[in-house]
């Protein structure tokens, strides 16, 4: 499955192959938000693409390998934390003309069902952004297992969707006198996640 389709993105054989330490990933997990990535990527003034992530944010997972439909997910984001590297650009995202981060310090997605296709797992569930939820769907892909040096269980997946900003309400624009609008209304949504193994009792 491949998420990617940009002649500028990095390919998979670019890496080092992924590990596979365990085949059954089943257990209850923690986001490791300093070795994941939540971005995202738009449109601006219809030629080129800008990107942003988040840099803060929480999660947990729990994975069933045997019963993936048993699964469940849970992740939220720092609204505030929006960055694309552009301070304006920032500060005007975390303005009521787009994510109102002072009324709506988070967003929130909660996973509503689970299922998968060999290493490929789909994840449906309810997303929240500016105090309005709806449902998407997300493509994961499985990237690997791995012990690390601390001996925590890691396991990795990517994944991706593209949404439409004004379902949420985001739906500030300006018009350009070429034709078009300065920000595109799909946005995608990428996810690089790193997940570690929760210590069993």
């Amino acid at each position: 499955m491949n998420f990617f389709n940009r002649k500028s993105d990095v390919l998979e054989h670019d890496f080092d192959a992924a590990t596979n330490v365990v085949e059954d990933i089943s257990g209850d997990y923690t986001l490791d938000s300093t070795h994941s990535r939540i971005g995202f990527s738009a449109r601006h003034a219809m030629v080129t693409t800008v990107r942003g992530q988040f840099t803060e944010f929480a999660g947990t997972a729990h994975i069933d390998a045997a019963d993936p439909s048993k699964s469940s997910v849970t992740v939220t984001i720092q609204t505030s934390s929006v960055d694309t590297g552009v301070a304006d650009r920032n500060a005007h995202l975390k303005s009521a003309d787009f994510f109102d981060a002072e009324t709506n310090p988070e967003i929130k997605f909660v996973s509503t069902d689970v299922s998968r296709d060999g290493e490929d797992w789909t994840i449906n569930g309810e997303l929240t952004i500016n105090g309005i939820t709806k449902p998407v769907s997300v493509e994961f892909e499985f990237s690997g297992s791995a012990r690390d040096p601390f001996n925590n269980l890691r396991v990795g997946f990517e994944g991706g969707t593209t949404i439409n900003r004004k379902d949420w309400g985001l739906t500030w624009n300006a018009a350009l006198e070429t034709g078009g609008v300065l920000v595109s209304e799909k946005i995608k949504l990428e996810f690089d996640v790193s997940a570690i193994q929760n210590a069993t009792v």
